[in-house]
């Protein structure tokens, strides 16, 4: 038997919730995709550009998430992303698992 390959588990782990984590930060406003992986980088939650826009591109199609382009100050207009009424609701399920989550861990752990 192989021993667990650490570093791809925390990975695995990492990105089962980065659809959480999205739906988290626009939450508290709308963002631009660099800006989300900037915050995702800042809680050492590492993502490149292409990780997170298959996520975006899945969560509007879902309907969880809209867009709108917008000017930019410097450089090309930014697509800036909103969670809808249908993610906010998404959003409250996930809480709700999550808290689940961390309960079942923590008695599996015997804490």
């Amino acid at each position: 038997m192989e021993p667990i390959n650490v570093d791809n588990a925390k990975a695995q782990m990492r990105k089962g919730i980065l659809e959480y984590c999205i739906l988290l930060i626009l939450s508290r406003g709308d963002s631009y995709a660099p800006k989300i992986i900037a915050e995702l980088k800042n809680a050492r939650m590492i993502v490149v550009e292409g990780t997170l826009y298959p996520i975006l591109t899945r969560q509007k199609n879902q309907g969880l998430l809209s867009y709108r382009w917008e000017e930019s100050p410097q450089g090309p207009p930014r697509k800036y992303y909103s969670i809808t009424d249908k993610g906010r609701e998404a959003l409250s399920q996930l809480d709700v698992s999550w808290d689940e989550l961390i309960a079942q861990i923590a008695q599996i752990r015997g804490r």
